[in-house]
């Protein structure tokens, strides 16, 4: 089999070369291996840029997250404070981390007297730093706050001056990027806090804005941050009962089969109710007072007759008749006093009444009638949307005392709404503009690896594999020119090598102990007669 003879030979003439040529070939062939792998990496890695410098180690991570989520090749220096991208990714990159609010971290807090140095350093200069520190640090702290994706603080401290009678109070400005459009909440809240942070500065002093250019919360206008107050509320008190019906709605018709909306009207109005209860049944005798009259009297008159003996002189009429009368009373006046029980009732109602609610749901025809089974009918279609209306009713507290409308509809969603239109097919000439580059770098290994074969590999193979055969002839023909003669069509120097193969052969065959054990065996006596006579030039040496 020829392959097999191949090898054969191959074999036998690597077995020939000796460890020290064949661990220069390896040594060789290393090398070239290496020097063509690490070009290939060098010229095949991507340039990058620097995306953002100076990032916390808390940062870095979150950019790489993000970064990573959208498809977007990184890499992070050693230190660990830049983020690397490339070029052309570079603005996507940018986009796509401030729509996400990072980086968060900033210089700008207590650190900076850190970097400062105590020469040359005025009380002006202290004074911005003290101002700069104090905003990075409300600016960090109002970034931990749920919904805010990012802040800027702007302070002015108190300041009395030197030609003013009055100290200027202390006021602040607070933009915010948030993540929904709802942070009146959030606004009174970071009102307090850089009002509490700041010494002699007061929440009415405080102005909060959106990025949109929203006024969040300003001045000591009482009003709007009633209306910021009543319009959250309303807005948790919606997104509460759209979740409530969203939840109880999901397992009967799945997540994507149903829309939701939610208007309700609140009545925040305080009151306080006074209330006083007696309770009659309750009773206990405090005083008793009792009073007893009792009055007798007795009158009589007495009244002369009407005789003719009155009209006789010194005649003595006995009186006999008159009116007698007796009168007799008793009075008995009783007073009682008695304690009641009473409870009082103070009733004080500062939250919130639901005084009117409106609910409309929506709901995909097409799988209401898959789940009703094949060609339901109109009335069984009805069924199924009194059952689901019943379902909403109960999630969502509905009541027809205090008007409350809710309306169930059985619509065909559009499917186009909710799908991404597919993008154009990228044409020729574009994919190969944007594979230019790792073509480019492939021609150049290439060309780098022919290079490096042809100037380093081809002229270090020849030296190690070259012999010394002129040497050798040179000595056979001064000393036995009927040897060199004899020898020479043996000893001959082959023409240009074929392949790899021969060129080993054949250097096997011109090697120094090879040339030497050919004159060994054509002539013995003449053979040690060379070596005898290099014996004795090399002790005369």
């Amino acid at each position: 089999m020829p392959g097999r003879q191949y090898a054969e030979e191959i074999w036998l003439n690597l077995q020939q070369l000796g460890y020290k040529r064949l661990a220069a070939l390896a040594g060789i062939g290393l090398f070239v291996l290496a020097t063509i792998g690490v070009s290939a990496y060098y010229l095949s890695r991507p340039e990058m840029s620097v995306l953002y410098g100076g990032l916390q180690r808390e940062d870095v991570n979150r950019i790489g997250a993000a970064l990573q989520e959208s498809g977007i090749r990184f890499d992070v220096n050693a230190e660990g404070t830049q983020v690397l991208v490339k070029p052309a990714q570079a603005p996507q990159a940018r986009m796509l981390l401030a729509e996400k609010g990072l980086p968060r971290s900033s210089s700008g807090g207590y650190e900076l007297f850190d970097k400062m140095g105590s020469l040359g350093l005025t009380s002006f200069m202290q004074e911005i730093t003290r101002v700069r520190a104090m905003e990075g640090e409300l600016a960090r702290t109002i970034q931990l706050m749920r919904g805010v994706k990012a802040a800027s603080v702007h302070l002015v401290l108190a300041d009395k001056g030197s030609f003013r009678r009055d100290q200027q109070p202390a006021s602040a400005s607070v933009v915010v990027r948030t993540e929904t459009s709802g942070a009146g909440s959030i606004a009174q809240a970071i009102r307090q806090l850089v009002a509490s942070a700041v010494p002699g500065l007061t929440a009415e002093k405080v102005t909060v804005l959106n990025t949109d250019g929203t006024l969040l919360a300003s001045g000591g206008d009482l009003s709007q941050g009633s209306s910021a107050k009543l319009a959250g509320l309303q807005q948790n008190v919606n997104r509460e009962i759209q979740d409530n019906v969203r939840k109880a709605l999901t397992p009967y018709l799945g997540l994507e089969n149903f829309e939701i909306s939610v208007a309700t009207d609140l009545n925040t109005d305080r009151k306080e109710t006074n209330e006083t209860i007696f309770n009659p049944d309750s009773k206990v005798e405090r005083s008793v007072r009792v009073v007893k009259e009792n009055d007798v009297s007795q009158n009589s008159a007495t009244q002369e007759p009407t005789t003719v003996e009155q009209n006789l002189p010194e005649r003595a009429v006995r009186a006999d008749g008159g009116q007698k009368s007796s009168d007799e009373k008793q009075r008995r006046e009783e007073l009682t006093n008695y304690e009641i029980s009473s409870r009082k009732v103070q009733t004080i109602s500062d939250g919130y009444a639901v005084a009117k609610m409106s609910i409309a749901v929506l709901i995909n025809r097409p799988r209401l009638i898959a789940s009703l089974g094949p060609e339901p009918s109109q009335e069984a279609i009805d069924r199924r949307l009194e059952d689901v209306k019943q379902v909403v009713s109960s999630a969502a507290g509905f009541s027809e005392g205090r008007g409350d409308n809710i309306k169930v509809l059985a619509v065909d969603f559009l499917q186009g709404s909710r799908s991404l239109e597919p993008e154009p097919p990228i044409g020729i000439g574009e994919t190969l503009m944007r594979q230019s580059g790792t073509l480019i770098n492939a021609v150049t290994i290439l060309v780098l690896a022919m290079l490096i074969i042809w100037f380093g590999l081809r002229p270090a193979v020849n030296a190690i594999l070259k012999r010394p055969g002129a040497e050798a002839a040179a000595i056979t023909a001064t000393e036995t020119p009927a040897l060199s003669a004899s020898l020479q069509p043996q000893l001959a120097e082959p023409g240009p090598a074929t392949n790899l193969i021969e060129d080993l052969t054949l250097a096997a065959q011109r090697s120094p102990a090879r040339k030497l054990e050919q004159l060994v065996d054509f002539n013995e006596a003449q053979a040690a007669a060379i070596l005898k006579r290099w014996i004795h030039e090399g002790e005369a040496a």
